[in-house]
Order: C-alpha cells, then structure tokens, then sequence
C-alpha cells in the first residue's frame, strides 16, 4: 500500500511540474507576441480614463473571475496608492443577470448592460479563452453600437470574436488551445495592463 501511495505520490509531483513548465514555457513565448497589443491596450485604455471615460469589463466563468479581478485593481489599486479609477465588472450583479437571462436570453445578459452603461469614450475588456460565447459576440455588437472600443482577450486564435473586431480594437490573443493555460497568461496579461495604465496616468513608483 505504502508503494502504490509512493508510486502515485510521484506520478502527482511529475504532473505538477509538468504544469509548472508548460505555463511558464508558454509565458516566455507569448510575450513577444503579445507585448504590442498590451501596450496598445494600455495606452487605449490610459486615453480613455484621462478624458473622462470608464472601463467595462465582461466575461464568462474564469473570465467572468479575470474581468473582476481587473476592474477591482483599477477601482481599488493596483500595487501603489494613487486615485481609484472608474471600471465596472458587468458580471457582478446577480438581480440583473438573472433578469435579463430569465426575460430574454443569457446571450443579451453584457449587451442589455453596455447598451444603458456604454458611452462613447469608453472601453470594453471582453474576455473569453475561446472567442465563441454567445454573450460576448452580443457584447461586441453592443459596444460598437454604442462607439464603445473593445480590448478583446482571448486565446485558441480569437474564435468568432476575432472578424468583429474593428481597428479601432486592440485584440490580445493568447497562443494556445489549452483553456488553463490560456488563462494563467490572461492574468499576467491583466497585471501588465494595470502596471501601463498606472505608469502612464501617474508615472514611475516612488
């Protein structure tokens, strides 16, 4: 027993480092990759809060998580003190959610939200690993609609989000099939955005 527990002990461990390595492999590659869009990103994003705009932020399950997490280190802080900035996670409320999903359809569940909240001058961080949520092609609709610019952040090649995107977007595709994966980059990715946009809204840490 106390071999099999052993033998099953360090199966675990050489898939724990497994993991370890292909994620922190797939960071080092994707960074060259990616780092043109963040700083496009960034700077989009920086714009529109110095002329009085707001960051909208959506997505579903772990993407509904990663677009929390960011609206919360740009509302709160980051890594420094500094003046709170506006962004709004759309996947919050749960009496809104629920309506429109029960009235209408979960699909309208961001687009009802950005239609009454999107002014022109903002920005929507859509998030989605695949590209091909319903929901998050209704959102796209909707922002444009509402002359609402989209930073989309995505892997798996950008899925059906990627022919909606206009150049005005910015378009972060992570290089990859596997959703972990994926979404262990989106978080870096989102950490760098808040580290751009503080730098550039307030300059270096002193």
């Amino acid at each position: 027993m106390e071999q099999t527990d052993a033998a099953q002990r360090s199966r675990l461990a050489a898939r724990v480092a497994a993991h370890f390595a292909e994620s922190a492999k797939l960071k080092v590659a994707a960074a060259e990759v990616l780092a043109e869009p963040i700083l496009r990103a960034a700077a989009l994003f920086a714009q529109a809060l110095r002329d009085g705009g707001k960051i909208l932020a959506c997505g579903n399950g772990g993407s509904a998580a990663d677009s929390q997490h960011f609206s919360a280190e740009l509302l709160n802080r980051f890594e420094r003190e500094r003046a709170p900035l506006p962004a709004i996670a759309l996947t919050t409320d749960t009496s809104t959610l629920t309506s429109i999903a029960n009235d209408y359809s979960y699909d309208q569940v961001f687009s009802k939200q950005i239609r009454a909240l999107g002014r022109r001058g903002d920005v929507l961080l859509a998030i989605s690993t695949s590209g091909n949520s319903a929901s998050m092609l209704e959102a796209l609709r909707a922002a444009h609609a509402a002359k609402v610019r989209v930073v989309a952040l995505t892997g798996n090649g950008g899925g059906k989000m990627a022919p909606l995107l206009t150049a005005d977007d910015v378009h972060i595709c992570v290089p990859h099939k596997v959703t972990a994966r994926i979404q262990e980059v989106h978080l870096l990715v989102l950490h760098c955005l808040c580290d751009a946009i503080d730098l550039q809204l307030f300059g270096e840490k002193s």
